[in-house]
């Protein structure tokens, strides 16, 4: 039985790793396993690409090759981790998935996006979300939160306010073009509130697979 699959997406600073460990928390009173993962990341491998795409380094790195060094970090990602967790059952929450290749390589650094579809089609092996989550903020609260925090500040949030916003943007010309797949929390707000929408959008969306598969049952 294949499991669930979760794709946490944002701009920067919208707390999609803090709300992806508050969901799989309460998945895990449904699912006997639950896997949290990121992107770029998640394998030995991705995280070495992600170490050359967010450094601080002197040398440029051109939008192509971000893009392909993207999609070579997630086909090892969906071929190693994800696909493998979905046929055990497991539930996997993911911090981004393809729709931010779309949003920051596209949206953001101007690529075609046939042509960032296109290679990430064979990263995922046609692999989709069950449900998108777009955590919504505004650009200059996310990167005041990214500037103020304790964490590292890396190449992608140096990229500059126009950048960040055409990234924002993309995020919701992604969801207008097909919003039955999308659900979109405003991320503004204190991480519990936003925690409890996540999982208010969650359950519902497993209550509706359970009347379909039980309907499916009866009419079968």
């Amino acid at each position: 039985m294949r499991g669930l699959f979760i794709a946490l997406e944002g701009p920067e600073g919208s707390g999609k790793t803090t709300q992806a460990t508050r969901l799989a928390e309460r998945l895990r009173q449904q699912f006997d396993a639950v896997i949290v993962t990121r992107e770029p990341g998640g394998t030995v491998a991705g995280e070495r690409i992600r170490a050359i795409l967010l450094d601080q380094m002197e040398c440029a790195i051109l939008p192509e090759t971000e893009a392909l060094l993207l999609a070579a970090a997630r086909a090892q990602h969906v071929g190693e981790v994800i696909l493998p967790a979905l046929e055990r059952g497991a539930a996997v929450v993911c911090d981004r998935f393809v729709d931010s290749s779309l949003a920051y390589q596209s949206g953001g650094r101007g690529l075609p996006l046939s042509e960032v579809l296109a290679i990430n089609r064979m990263a995922t092996m046609g692999l989709q979300p069950d449900l998108r989550v777009l955590l919504d903020l505004p650009v200059e609260e996310g990167l005041r939160r990214r500037f103020g925090g304790a964490g590292e500040v890396n190449r992608i949030d140096l990229a500059g306010t126009e950048f960040h916003e055409r990234v924002r943007a993309c995020y919701h010309q992604l969801v207008a073009a097909d919003p039955v797949a999308w659900v979109v929390i405003d991320a503004s707000r204190p991480p519990a509130a936003v925690a409890e929408d996540l999982w208010n959008a969650v359950a519902a969306m497993l209550a509706h697979s359970a009347g379909a598969g039980k309907r499916g049952r009866q009419s079968a």
